[in-house]
């Protein structure tokens, strides 16, 4: 999977227990034409939210 923040490659992992569930931040799900976040663009984009 690709980031959409910065287009870094990183495992996603849907049907099971994905690495972004272990995160503190929590941002909501990507709206329509969006895609998931790395962990580093996660982590800006919830201390942006703040």
């Amino acid at each position: 999977m690709a980031c959409s923040g910065c287009g870094a490659e990183f495992g996603c992992d849907l049907s099971g227990t994905c690495w972004c569930a272990e995160e503190t931040a929590r941002l909501p799900m990507p709206v329509k034409g969006e895609d998931c976040l790395c962990r580093a663009c996660l982590r800006k984009a919830a201390g942006d939210a703040k």
